[in-house]
């Protein structure tokens, strides 16, 4: 008799051992999530459990300031008036009655020496055993801190025994008492951190304990007791006080987290989350779809009205040189569509024929990785029409979102428009030039005919004087010489005037020479002064003593004084301007002793401000006969010297007209 037995499938087998292997790891990812949901839980209460012991010990340590500070309080009422020392004896014993945790209250006189003393009732006396001498060195040294602080000040806390064989750590107090700024006495009350943490205390619960504690964890005073178990809790806070620093600490004991409810909660917050989140991605899934649809329409869309809108063209070419992308401005531009340009390569249809094999190596360069400069260069680019044009070329490299450089993007600017632009603006130019020359000579002229007019008056006057007396036989050989001396001066003078603006219009470097300013004021004031007797005006002059030579062309800068002169005096041609007085000044200039100022101070109507903004402007004038050119052409003379014209009013009417010259010696030949 034979059995045979029955083969099993390895394909079911296989499949069995996967599902128990994914099943396991379900089941095990459930169990880890359970597990860390308890352990969370149990965090989390650990957690609620510190922070209301972190709150319990800000609150106790906001009593105790609050204790101390009442306590202090009581102190400085302990000295209201002028106590007496029996009196003040009574008022202490009744606030060591009301306070048990100040142990004994002591005044002192500025030398420290104990004047009145008062014990507490509750306990024997602290300092029997030892003495209060033997801490006087503690008491010192807090008086002194608190003299120093003009305030209350802690001394560090230390152990006192006592006669009953136990002993208390103690904390002074120094008070000073102070009249007129000047310290009196002192206040010293002995704290017992014992008793300081009674009322602390009542508050607690039996699973808490209070304590004073150093910074290195040793206990000076405690309060409570609790059953000592596995899970700890401990807060710490800082009681900060004028001269010292202790710690306040509270430990809790708490049991361990329940654990059944923990699971149960767990299991609901698990299966509640994973609910939640499944909708939530479903819900999250579809609005991010739906809202990535709608982002994609929008940036088409904001994409075309952008491409349709520019006026920029724009092109964009892969590794290998092909055209990937053009806008329909580029399009505009070279005359071609869009169709024809895409995939050119190495032969772009808008490349002008005479051009191809350099804009062909180019390219190549630039394929090979030469980027060019970001400010862009020029080419020229051809129609489909024939017609060729300027085009401003800048070129980026075109980076995907991963920083791979996938090609080139270009940017064409159409340069006809500005070429024309620039060629009305050249043409505008020279006509304005050749108005400005026509200008200039006009103004030559009237400058030369003004001032020429007084060299030539004079020479006139001395011929005619000179004729007179050769027909009256009435002279001698010294007069007809003074006259022709005269005669010649004048006639330099004039050729100097001609000399002078000829170079101003051209521009040319005058002649700089270290002048007198008395010389240059005296050189104009006959000329002023003709002016001055027709239109009744006083001149004054003020030259401040010991001032130094200014180095300038003398020519130039009395054409200056004379013409801001002559403003001056015009200004003042009015029926209702009495007293019309010219003043021209001298002096060091106030903000540096390297410059000499030059004023002209007239008694006008002063100008308008409307006025005053273009009043160094080029043709603007508000006399009928001007040119608008007198006063541009002073400030240009005057900044050719490296100073400055300026113009203000004067109190109480008129306006100062003031420039700066250098002062300086005369150059070596």
């Amino acid at each position: 008799m034979s059995t045979d037995t029955p083969q099993v499938s390895p394909a079911p087998w296989r499949a069995n051992w996967r599902r128990r292997i994914l099943w396991s790891s379900l089941a095990g990812l459930v169990v880890a999530l359970l597990v860390t949901l308890v352990w969370l839980a149990g965090l989390y209460e650990a957690g609620q459990v510190q922070r209301r012991l972190e709150r319990d010990a800000a609150d106790a340590v906001g009593d105790i300031r609050a204790r101390l500070t009442r306590n202090l309080q009581s102190l400085q009422a302990l000295q209201f008036g002028d106590p007496k020392p029996a009196r003040w004896t009574g008022e202490a014993n009744g606030l060591l009655r009301e306070r048990r945790e100040l142990l004994r209250i002591e005044w002192r006189d500025s030398q420290q020496q104990i004047l009145a003393q008062a014990g507490t009732p509750y306990r024997p006396p602290v300092f029997d055993r030892l003495g209060r001498d033997s801490v006087q060195s503690e008491v010192t040294q807090v008086c002194n801190v608190a003299r120093r602080l003009s305030g209350p000040a802690y001394s560090t806390s230390y152990f006192v025994p006592m006669t009953d064989g136990l002993g208390v750590e103690v904390m002074e107090v120094c008070l000073p008492l102070a009249s007129a700024g000047v310290v009196m006495g002192y206040l010293v009350a002995t704290y017992s951190l014992q008793d300081l943490l009674d009322d602390l205390a009542r508050q607690l619960t039996r699973s808490q304990e209070l304590s004073f504690t150093e910074g290195d964890g040793t206990r000076l005073a405690m309060r409570g007791s609790a059953q000592r178990t596995n899970h700890v809790f401990t807060a710490q806070h800082l009681l900060d006080l004028p001269g010292t620093t202790l710690v306040l600490r509270i430990d809790s004991w708490s049991g361990a987290p329940e654990l059944f409810p923990n699971v149960l909660t767990a299991l609901v917050m698990t299966m509640s989350v994973a609910l939640v989140s499944i909708l939530l991605l479903l819900g999250k899934d579809m609005r991010r779809r739906l809202k990535a649809e709608n982002d994609l329409a929008d940036a088409l869309a904001f994409r075309k009205a952008m491409e349709d809108s520019l006026v920029t063209g724009l092109r964009a070419r892969d590794l290998q040189g092909r055209i990937t992308y053009v806008n329909p401005a580029f399009c505009q531009m070279v005359g071609f569509s869009a169709e024809e340009l895409m995939g050119q390569s190495m032969h772009a249809p808008y490349w002008p024929p005479e051009f191809v094999d350099e804009y062909r190596k180019r390219q190549e360069i630039r394929l090979a990785g030469n980027v060019p400069p970001r400010e862009g260069y020029e080419s020229v680019f051809m129609h489909k029409n024939g017609t060729r044009f300027p085009v401003l070329i800048i070129e980026a490299p075109l980076i995907n979102a991963h920083g791979v450089q996938t090609g080139w993007m270009s940017a064409f600017l159409d340069m006809r428009e500005q070429r024309r632009i620039e060629e009305l603006s050249r043409a505008s130019q020279e006509r304005l030039q050749a108005t400005a020359r026509l200008a200039m000579v006009g103004e030559m002229a009237s400058l030369l005919s003004h001032e020429l007019n007084q060299p030539l008056a004079a020479i006139a006057s001395y011929a005619t004087g000179t004729l007179n007396l050769l027909s009256q036989g009435a002279h001698t050989a010294a007069d007809v010489e003074l006259a022709m001396r005269r005669i010649a001066e004048q006639a330099e003078r004039a050729g100097k005037v001609i000399k002078s603006v000829h170079d101003f219009v051209r521009r040319r470097d005058q002649a700089r020479e270290a002048i007198e300013p008395k010389v240059l004021i005296d050189a104009i004031l006959p000329l002023i002064n003709l002016q001055a007797h027709k239109l009744r005006v006083e001149v004054q002059v003020h030259l401040a003593p010991d001032l130094p030579k200014v180095l300038g062309d003398r020519t130039m800068v009395e054409q200056v004084l004379l013409n801001l002169a002559r403003n001056g005096m015009q200004a003042m041609d009015r029926p209702e301007i009495r007293r019309r007085v010219l003043r021209l000044a001298v002096r060091r200039a106030p903000t540096d002793t390297r410059w000499l100022e030059f004023s002209v101070t007239d008694g006008g109507p002063g100008i308008a401000p409307e006025v005053a903004q273009q009043l160094f402007t080029p043709f603007f004038t508000t006399k009928a006969e001007g040119m608008g050119l007198g006063l541009s052409l002073c400030r240009t003379v005057i900044e050719q010297h490296g100073g400055t014209l300026a113009f203000e009013p004067h109190a109480p009417q008129g306006m100062v007209f003031s420039f700066t010259l250098p002062v300086g010696q005369a150059p070596v030949p």
